[in-house]
């Protein structure tokens, strides 16, 4: 959107301070569209070859005390998010919005989220980063759509609930850096 790469050496600096400071970064990958601006007939000029979600790999596993959130299953780039995923224990998967880049791929919910949980569990997975925006408001049809794919999907709702809800709310809890053991004393 901002036509640079998420690799580019003016954002080191950024992420020097997030990590610095055990903060999350939110890293919209994938296709791209604002509401706003379509309402207003708008194009979405975006360049779309900085859109890979792989691309965030060389600074996810450099910062790895950040967590990355890359909304919407990737946006059109399943395979290559949950690769990162996959790859990179800091990245996590925010589930929310129309999805609407499922048609690209012939996708239905289900299947994102079978795939989701088989390669990266529902412990990464998380409703609500990025999930509406002004003027629309809630969307209680997104969130009825996922909650009827998980039932679909057959978990049990303590599984639903960590992923509508708890794991957010745990994303949000302060992380400590680690504390290196004390010096063995002879």
């Amino acid at each position: 959107m901002h036509r640079f790469p998420i690799t580019d050496a003016r954002l080191v600096p950024i992420f020097e301070i997030a990590a610095a400071h055990h903060l999350a970064v939110f890293v919209h990958c994938g296709v791209i569209s604002v509401g706003v601006r379509k309402k207003l007939g708008l194009t979405s000029p975006f360049d779309m070859r900085l859109s890979n979600p792989l691309d965030l790999h060389p600074m996810a596993t450099r910062f790895s005390q950040i967590r990355f959130v890359v909304p919407h299953f990737g946006a059109g780039m399943l395979r290559e998010a949950l690769m990162l995923a996959d790859l990179c224990p800091n990245v996590w998967l925010d589930t929310s919005s129309s999805n609407h880049w499922m048609m690209y791929e012939g996708l239905d919910l289900r299947t994102v989220y079978r795939r989701a949980i088989d390669l990266v569990g529902q412990g990464r997975l998380m409703f609500g980063t990025d999930s509406s925006y002004f003027p629309r408001g809630w969307n209680a049809a997104v969130f009825e759509q996922q909650t009827t794919a998980l039932y679909e999907l057959g978990l049990e709702a303590v599984q639903a609930e960590q992923i509508l809800s708890g794991n957010l709310e745990e994303f949000h809890q302060p992380r400590l850096a680690a504390v290196p053991p004390p010096a063995a004393t002879s």
